[in-house]
């Protein structure tokens, strides 16, 4: 947003600050300034000369000699090759020792080009007249000026008068970095207003005076909205009997002043009305409304539309677009149609001031590729109250330029008038918060420069309709502070309880795990969570399997990373794959990374995200290693009780025979096992393979921290061996179940310590020895305890046909 100083001076006239000043005070009361420009910088003794005299140059036939007035005592001689001056016209003259701002080329020189006295073909010159390039500008900013040739004033100028306040050159554009919550410093009235608060002084809204005839706008045309969410109001007023020319010089100088070119009485006063208020405005001419009808509705999917700039846009269901009885004449908040274009043949004008949905409008133009001044504003989200204060602006200065006959009322649709919100002022808690001590009537006098207006009655802010950014009693306190001055907030130690702090249950069984991992010889890896689709057949999973429901990515980097993964298998082969390719031995990875499920395709949430710990080797180690690292985690990370192995043979990943599932009372904790060799081989992997996949939530779930201090045994244990010989189909660990299960509450360990199988055991068969220990915490167990304990694990094994060896 960039405002001229001189423009804002209008509202606030007592405002006496140089440029420097008013950035710095600003800035620290929240409207940061990002930089300003002083236009005429590089002008110095730039005055108004009247030529009173010309000659031709006695030695060149493109030369003249003019004798010029500059306001003193006499002439002064200039020699010039310029071909549109005259006797009697007022120029711009750069006095020597002065300077201009460029070249004649247009081409702005930094520190400006310094002018001498000197000869032109031996004819003394004492100075030079400017063309407005040389003054800085250009024919865009002053379309009066010359296309080749000295600037020429009018005859109401006065001799002598310094150039750059006569041209509005003098001012101080300031631009602002204004953040989206504060939609109503987009406009110059906006930053006046905290101009007038930051600095104390009085500011002054633009007075509105009324216009119009006797007629009625609404006998001229009718207005009717079909999509309220998209339009909350649409204002429409008449003028007729309309004379287009040129705008004033003063608001011509004051648009230029912030960029923008003046065209002609009617661009300008919309556009002048659009930087005024922050509200734009679009006039349309009246002749071409058929119907003498404004409906504003969305487009049809596929319709074509030709805009002011001659190009024809192609709309989809979601563009807002005003129309009249029979056509499209504007696309809404954007840019009018070329069947509706004001023309020099104009009779009759509709101006336009509404309020759109932001929201759609930023996606409209988007989506049509054209950003607007005008959708620049919209889509900050106006406030709806402004439209009527904007165009009855518009048909004054409309009245005052005769420019128009201004139709009496206006047409009107509002369905939900907008209120401003209240909220309650709590100088205690707003002191607390700041750590000052600022009282309460100050509070409130504060608050009162920016239009926030204290009620007595309720104790309660009413905050106007156009202040979107205050909800909540730490938005009042930030408006206080601002003014009272951030400066003044004196040093305050933080208030509220001590803690210790601490970190959740979950981010101490990931560093458990993590640190598990590394002394267990793993290192780190991180992976990509965008895989291929064709993941999924490298690694086996069955066609019908719910792994294969994944979130597409809508605009993805490429197939290859064009939907989220379900398993984290690919990217630890992927890294295993790449070292084994670079000859590297014995390579152990872990990652820990997230998978994402969609509860449903397609997404109506969004997908659940599961942490998992995925551990890879090959080299060194094999199942039964990779078996103890899960189990060494699964314990470093608070599972206190015995998990189960179960054996599966139905994960394709993995080979059959050689893989399991941890479980720990029903609760799946994890799955591990050998890479099935197709699998290896898809990633160019020639050895065996061992991957484990930890569920960190049901870890977390199902771990326990709360240990309990167990006081040192008074009573000795009791050792017992039990060698057995079982078919090979019989697991360990269901004979180890049976054996806590029969055991009793004094099996203190169970110890697998031996497995044989050969030729002193029959074909099929496989030999098991465990050491077991008893004891108990009140007394010193006897030998017909123990034997009883024994006797009865005995007899519990030998129902599942394992049978002890003699």
């Amino acid at each position: 947003m960039n405002t001229s100083l001189e423009w804002i001076k209008e509202y606030v006239p007592e405002l006496e600050v140089t440029a420097q000043e008013y950035v710095d005070a600003m800035t620290l009361s929240g409207t940061k300034v990002e930089g300003y420009e002083c236009i005429g910088e590089d002008l110095d003794k730039v005055v108004v000369g009247q030529i009173l005299k010309i000659e031709k140059h006695p030695d060149a036939d493109k030369l003249v000699v003019c004798q010029v007035d500059i306001g003193k005592d006499a002439p002064i001689q200039i020699v010039t090759g310029a071909p549109n001056v005259k006797e009697m016209d007022k120029v711009p003259v750069v006095l020597s020792g002065g300077k201009v701002a460029g070249n004649h080329d247009g081409e702005r020189v930094k520190g400006g080009v310094q002018i001498t006295s000197g000869k032109l073909r031996g004819v003394p010159s004492e100075g030079m007249m400017c063309s407005i390039e040389e003054l800085g500008s250009s024919r865009e900013m002053y379309p009066e000026a010359p296309e080749y040739g000295i600037f020429i004033f009018g005859q109401d100028v006065k001799v002598g008068e310094d150039v750059a306040k006569v041209l509005g050159l003098d001012d101080i554009v300031v631009e602002y970095e204004v953040t989206s919550n504060r939609v109503d410093c987009f406009a110059v009235i906006g930053i006046a207003r905290e101009a007038a608060a930051t600095f104390g002084k009085e500011f002054h809204y633009p007075e509105i005076k009324a216009t119009g005839n006797d007629e009625k706008a609404k006998d001229y045309i009718s207005v009717s909205i079909e999509n309220e969410e998209l339009c909350s109001r649409y204002v429409a007023r008449v003028v007729k009997n309309v004379k287009i020319g040129p705008s004033p010089v003063w608001m011509q100088r004051r648009l230029a002043s912030v960029g923008i070119r003046p065209i002609n009485n009617i661009v300008d006063i919309t556009n002048y009305v659009m930087e005024e208020f922050g509200q734009p405005m679009h006039a349309y001419d009246i002749s071409t409304i058929e119907d003498n009808k404004i409906v504003v509705k969305t487009a049809k999917a596929g319709d074509k539309f030709t805009t002011l700039d001659g190009q024809e846009r192609t709309l989809d269901d979601k563009t807002l677009m005003i129309c009249d009885g029979k056509k499209p004449i504007g696309i809404a908040g954007i840019m009018g149609g070329e069947n509706s274009m004001i023309t020099e043949n104009v009779q009759t004008v509709l101006f336009e001031a509404a309020c759109f949905d932001g929201t759609n409008i930023r996606l409209s133009s988007k989506k049509l590729g054209m950003r607007t001044d005008a959708s620049g504003k919209f889509e900050k989200g106006l406030d709806p109250n402004q439209a009527m204060l904007a165009i009855n602006r518009c048909c004054q200065f409309m009245e005052e330029f005769g420019a128009g006959e201004v139709v009496g009322g206006c047409v009107d649709v509002y369905p939900g008038v907008r209120e401003g919100n209240r909220v309650v002022l709590e100088p205690g808690k707003i002191n607390q918060l700041l750590g000052t001590d600022i009282s309460k009537e100050d509070m409130i006098d504060y608050l009162a420069r920016v239009d926030l207006t204290y009620d007595d009655n309720t104790g309660e802010i009413v905050v106007p309709s156009w202040r979107q950014d205050i909800h909540v009693m730490a938005d009042l306190a930030e408006e206080v502070v601002r003014f009272y001055g951030y400066d003044k907030i004196p040093t305050t130690l933080p208030s509220g309880r001590s803690t210790t702090g601490g970190k959740s249950k979950k981010m101490i069984v990931e560093e458990n795990a993590r640190v598990t991992a590394h002394y267990n010889g793993f290192s780190q890896a991180m992976t990509y969570s965008f895989e291929s689709p064709k993941v999924f057949d490298k690694l086996r999973i069955p066609k019908d399997s719910k792994l294969r429901k994944a979130v597409t990515i809508l605009n993805p980097l490429g197939e290859d990373f064009s939907i989220m993964r379900t398993v984290s298998l690919n990217g630890m082969l992927t890294s295993l794959s790449t070292n084994y390719n670079r000859r590297n031995k014995d390579v152990r990875l872990f990652e820990l990374g997230n998978v994402y499920l969609p509860k449903q395709l397609p997404l109506t949430e969004l997908p659940e995200e599961r942490m998992r710990m995925t551990l890879g080797m090959y080299g060194a180690g094999d199942f039964f290693e990779l078996k103890g690292v899960v189990e060494d985690i699964l314990s470093e990370c608070g599972v206190k009780k015995k998990v189960e192995f179960v054996p599966k043979a139905d994960i394709l990943y993995f080979h059959p025979g050689r893989c399991a599932e941890v479980y720990l009372n029903g609760v799946k904790l994890a799955e591990l096992g050998q890479i099935h060799p197709l699998v290896a081989a898809n990633y160019d992997i020639k050895e065996k393979v061992y991957i484990a996949v930890i569920d960190i939530l049901n870890l977390v779930e199902c771990s326990n921290y709360d240990y309990k201090f167990e006081e040192i045994p008074k009573y000795p244990a009791v050792n017992r061996d039990l060698s057995m010989m079982c078919s090979k189909g019989i697991l360990a660990g269901e004979i180890e179940n049976c054996i806590r299960e029969n055991a009793g509450e004094h099996l203190e360990n169970l110890e697998l310590f031996d497995v044989y199988e050969g030729t002193q055991i029959a074909a099929g068969y496989k030999s098991l020895a465990y050491s077991l220990s008893f004891r108990a915490k009140d007394k010193t167990m006897e030998e017909e305890e123990i034997t009883q304990i024994m006797n009865r694990i005995i007899k519990a094994l030998a129902k599942m046909n394992v049978e002890l060896r003699q």
